[in-house]
């Protein structure tokens, strides 16, 4: 006989909880950011960015989840400091080539592009992590998703952690648990863990992520539904046991270039594709995660709403260090010399 939980889902979370707020060194807080940060030293700064991001998103719109991605995986290291978009030196070793990173992030040159655009109008004035959290800002919006209000005056850090990549972002096959006390670390709640997650209703995921679920138990939760059967063996011809790891297919199948809360539908289905975004639904622990994903299913404006708000919060997870020692780069890619 298996041993018994000795506590309860509610006590398991307020232990979580408890143990991030011991070990928390950077928070989603009250930083030193506002709104009108460089309304008169670079007032094009909107136009400059929103002009750049319409031409990706045109080109691509899949180019929204990257740069959703690239915020994301940059705050969670150092808070949002723009040490992601670092490079390798010989003097720095940079978070691109982090497990968690190697394979999952791309759209560096679309705000190497952006930059490049300041540096003319505005020379010197406007740090790439402030970039990076406009330009997530503005994919959401030109596939359909919420308008917020961004928060600005952060510098970019002379530093970065592969380290601190491999331990604080969250992988797609991770346990419910694991993930909830990864955003508490931050400062963030479990509505934002099922709020942000949201953003999985737009990009690709490779098929490394989701072998284990494909031929696991996504049959067990998406039930006997022919539609779903039909996309499971589409699924495993996609990716075939053996086969490619770097074959790609969308979150959200049904609306893939879309922000809607169509991924909050699949997941009542038991059609999550990551095993991790499945659990918030499915898992015997997620009391309170299954209430919200259920909430964001019928409800489209209370997902734009808090998704909006989730963001503003993980935007202004800060690196003290960064508002002492950081700099406004030049370059995106290296710290200025």
């Amino acid at each position: 006989m298996a041993p018994s939980l000795c506590f309860g889902p509610f006590r398991l979370h307020f232990m979580l909880l408890v143990f991030a707020i011991l070990n928390t060194s950077l928070l989603a807080s009250d930083p030193p950011l506002t709104l009108d940060y460089y309304a008169s030293n670079c007032p094009t700064l909107f136009e400059i960015v929103k002009k750049e991001m319409e031409c990706e998103v045109l080109s691509d719109p899949r180019n929204a989840a990257l740069i959703v991605r690239l915020h994301f995986h940059d705050c969670f290291v150092q808070g949002c400091d723009g040490s992601v978009l670092l490079d390798d030196t010989i003097s720095l070793k940079g978070e691109k080539k982090a497990s968690t990173n190697i394979n999952s992030l791309k759209g560096f040159r679309i705000i190497d592009r952006i930059k490049n655009k300041l540096e003319s109008e505005c020379p010197g004035i406007v740090s790439c992590a402030d970039i990076l959290t406009i330009a997530a800002r503005d994919a959401v919006i030109l596939v359909g998703g919420p308008y917020w209000d961004v928060p600005l005056g952060r510098k970019d850090s002379i530093t970065a952690s592969p380290e601190l990549a491999e331990t604080n972002l969250p992988t797609p096959v991770e346990g419910l648990m694991s993930i909830i006390s990864k955003f508490l670390y931050q400062g963030l709640s479990v509505t934002d863990v099922v709020a942000l997650s949201g953003a999985h209703t737009i990009g690709m995921t490779r098929c490394q992520n989701v072998r284990a679920r494909i031929y696991g138990d996504y049959e067990s939760t998406s039930g006997i539904d022919p539609l779903s059967g039909s996309y499971l063996s589409s699924l495993r011809s996609t990716c075939p046991i053996g086969g490619d790891e770097n074959n790609i297919t969308a979150m959200d199948y049904v609306t893939p270039e879309l922000f809607d809360n169509s991924f909050y539908h699949l997941l009542l289905k038991g059609q999550g594709l990551l095993n991790s975004d499945q659990e918030m639904y499915s898992s015997l622990l997620g009391i309170e995660t299954k209430k919200l994903v259920q909430k964001y299913a019928e409800d489209a404006i209370a997902f734009f709403q808090q998704f909006s708000d989730s963001m503003v919060k993980m935007g202004n997870i800060t690196n003290e260090d960064s508002f002492t020692t950081g700099e406004v780069r030049k370059n995106c890619r290296f710290v200025n010399t």
